[in-house]
């Protein structure tokens, strides 16, 4: 091991403490953090001495195998190397980076190789130049992409909207036959660049649930009425933000929109929350279907991971397989 304060090489034991699915394919969302995790490769990382602590923290508990700063190995040829704040890398790691590429290293960004592998974003390892990158990997800054998938909201949303639509009357009446009030519910979300909208929703609470303030929504909420209860589980409450999509306010898939009360909270616990809203908010989503119900500012931070790990590979193939998944979820209650 060299103890030069300019290479340092370090080699972590792993220890497999996964949250999540880390099969995209497979979609099988998680209820509850993971117990086992496939086997995850491992990697040799170049980074500033002055962060390898962090680093240590941070992969430790994501499982991989590392070696940081390493010069003692003989062949590169089809090692996973990665690079972390590259613009911080010494000229010397610079041109071993260079030089391992060229003896066959596969040489990538470390935020890269975790999405390719865990296939959701390490918010702990965030800056503001790596979610410029994502900004411009991805659709974004792209018109035609936009104009595209507002048709397809359009037309889905109204084809949905035309068969569910006898869905709504027995909703309905279930929803006043058991408590007074409203059938619908309305309420200020903050969606695409941080502008406010009244998300529409079937009524799932008993009235004046919140009359001692805003609080989290969570598994068994006493708040919850019984019919509340049923269309949470088959997601039967969410049809009414057709109506939001048809008025372009949502689309079918993004991230779900959060209240500004409750952002002003996560924002200061999850880096860069805000950048979710880079998007229009969905009605499913990614963590949607990849998480459990969420209700505490831990599972914002996860949800977070997956939100992110969308906006930057955001497909029409993702969008389908987030849409069958969120079909099982409805029929078979998964998510909650």
């Amino acid at each position: 091991m060299s103890h030069s304060n300019r290479h340092m090489e370090l080699h972590l034991p792993p220890l497999l403490n996964f949250v999540g699915d880390v099969n995209l394919l497979a979609f099988s969302p998680a209820k509850q953090p993971a117990t086992q995790v496939p086997s995850l490769p491992s990697l040799y990382i170049y980074a500033p001495v002055a962060e390898l602590p962090y680093l240590y923290t941070v992969l430790d508990k994501l499982g991989f195998e590392c070696y940081f700063n390493s010069e003692n190995l003989q062949t590169w040829q089809g090692v996973n190397l990665c690079f972390f704040k590259k613009q911080a890398l010494s000229p010397q790691q610079l041109q071993a980076l260079q030089a391992a590429e060229e003896q066959g290293a596969q040489v990538c960004s470390l935020q890269s190789f975790i999405e390719q592998h865990l296939q959701w974003v390490e918010i702990n390892l965030l800056d503001a130049e790596y979610l410029l990158e994502i900004e411009q990997a991805s659709d974004l800054s792209k018109k035609w992409p936009d104009r595209f998938r507002r048709l397809f909201d359009l037309v889905a949303a109204s084809l949905l909207l035309i068969l569910l639509l006898p869905l709504f009357l027995p909703v309905a009446i279930a929803i006043r036959l058991e408590s007074k009030g409203s059938v619908f519910f309305k309420q200020l979300r903050t969606g695409l660049y941080n502008q406010e909208f009244e998300i529409i929703k079937f009524r799932s609470m008993y009235e004046n649930a919140e009359s001692n303030g805003a609080q989290w929504a969570c598994k068994n909420d006493k708040r919850v009425t019984r019919v509340g209860q049923f269309i949470r589980k088959t997601r039967l409450d969410e049809l009414p933000q057709l109506f939001n999509v048809l008025k372009g306010e949502m689309s079918l898939i993004g991230p779900r929109p959060e209240r500004e009360v409750f952002i002003k909270d996560l924002e200061r616990v999850v880096p860069f929350y805000r950048f979710r809203h880079l998007v229009k908010p969905g009605i499913t989503g990614l963590a949607q279907v990849m998480y459990r119900y969420g209700a505490s500012a831990e599972d914002a931070r996860y949800k977070h991971r997956y939100d992110l790990y969308y906006i930057r590979h955001r497909s029409w193939l993702l969008d389908l397989k987030i849409l069958l998944k969120t079909v099982r979820v409805a029929f078979t209650g998964e998510g909650i």
